[in-house]
């Protein structure tokens, strides 16, 4: 399998969520000592504290992705590791933050850290369990399950525009999408009558996914070829990836 990584946008991102952090947690402090010392600045203290809330959140949010090691791309390439050299993967170098072409299919991947629980119901993706130590890292250190059918949602209607303005307008194959969970600690129980809008497993079943996924041939390789060779070939920064 062929990776292709935005090093400089990992590199700059995770800069940010260093420096956000840090500046969160400062802030932070910084309102906690004016609401016990200077209780007359009691408004002060609360803009500061809301503040350093907003700047910590902005760093758990970059570092989960590009600070933390091992980072959601270097997952997913561990996890893929084995596949043939038709695949390629892309993180970040496109409107979608972890692409994946190759026999199975173009292959929006939307890597997860949530433990617990994760049940579809509702259309609409849940967290459970966990207790207090659950809430705690909701609040402070592990972002929601959030809304992943927007995102996949959002990353689908980006990629086909990039593609086919990479193609010339031609014809692209679908798009396919995958939200997978990396943490050993998720438990997945959805039925299949729930119909989620997007393939959801663990990440250690991702490859004989794929594998499967690519017998039903949904792809040709010519086609394969080319789609690769325009993104890797390509002058043209993409928007970056969220």
């Amino acid at each position: 399998m062929n990776i292709e990584t935005n090093e400089k946008l990992v590199r700059r991102n995770a800069r940010i969520g260093q420096i956000s952090m840090i500046a969160g947690l400062v802030v932070l402090v910084a309102g906690m000592i004016l609401s016990i010392r200077a209780t007359s600045l009691f408004g002060l203290s609360l803009v500061a504290l809301v503040l350093g809330f907003a700047l910590s959140q902005i760093g758990i949010f970059y570092g989960n992705r590009w600070g933390r090691r091992p980072r959601p791309d270097e997952m997913l390439n561990v996890a893929l590791k084995g596949l043939d050299g038709k695949y390629s993967i892309y993180h970040y170098l496109t409107p979608a933050s972890h692409l994946l072409v190759g026999p199975a299919g173009i292959w929006i991947i939307l890597p997860k850290t949530q433990r617990g629980t994760i049940t579809f119901e509702g259309n609409r993706w849940r967290q459970r369990g966990g207790g207090l130590m659950m809430s705690y890292l909701k609040l402070f250190a592990q972002e929601g399950i959030g809304r992943p059918d927007l995102e996949i949602l959002n990353e689908v209607e980006s990629l086909e525009k990039y593609l086919k303005k990479l193609t010339e307008n031609e014809e692209i194959p679908s798009i396919k999408s995958a939200l997978v969970f990396t943490n050993e600690k998720a438990n997945i129980q959805i039925d299949e009558d729930d119909n989620p809008p997007a393939a959801t497993l663990p990440l250690n079943k991702l490859k004989d996914f794929f594998r499967k996924a690519s017998k039903s041939k949904p792809i040709s390789f010519e086609k394969i070829q080319q789609i690769q060779s325009l993104i890797s070939g390509t002058d043209e920064e993409p928007a970056a990836p969220s």
